[in-house]
């Protein structure tokens, strides 16, 4: 079975990751989708995005790395796929989450949202907490691999 991982992965976390490892035990494919949304400024441009998640999961043999624009639903449909995968960590991810899925399968009852939660060490991990940390000087090595972190450190710190 192949399933996506969509999100906007700006940067790709160690959560996000953990996610995607057990993914790739549990089905055939995982193809991890990056949202196009020119609305959000991001860190990275989509095609920055999309090479550190190829660097960051060249170890698995079973990952596509690929982006999309528009509804998620026309996306999985594009690709004749049905089961999106979403991580979850607290329970605001939950509340959002379960939305996005509610209104997925209203707009195609073909597709299915399964949740994975978040490895309890990376409960606390997101893409927004890492840039902050980042800008305020922090050390973000145990939260992003060493490929994100020179990557950030490039775009935040000039180094």
């Amino acid at each position: 079975m192949i399933v996506v991982y969509p999100g906007s992965f700006d940067p790709i976390t160690y959560g996000h990751l953990d996610i995607i490892k057990r993914c790739s035990k549990k089905f055939d494919k995982v193809i991890i989708s990056i949202l196009k949304n020119d609305a959000k400024k991001t860190l990275f441009n989509v095609q920055e995005r999309v090479a550190l998640i190829k660097e960051a999961t060249k170890h698995l043999d079973n990952i596509e790395v690929d982006s999309f624009s528009g509804l998620l639903v026309d996306y999985v449909k594009q690709k004749n796929i049905s089961l999106i995968v979403k991580g979850l960590r607290m329970v605001a991810d939950f509340e959002y989450e379960m939305q996005m899925a509610m209104i997925n399968k209203r707009l195609n009852k073909e597709v299915e949202t399964v949740f994975l939660m978040s490895s309890s060490e990376y409960i606390f991990l997101s893409s927004s907490a890492v840039k902050q940390a980042a800008r305020a000087g922090g050390d973000i090595s145990g939260f992003v691999p060493p490929i994100v972190r020179e990557a950030i450190n490039q775009k935040i710190k000039g180094v």
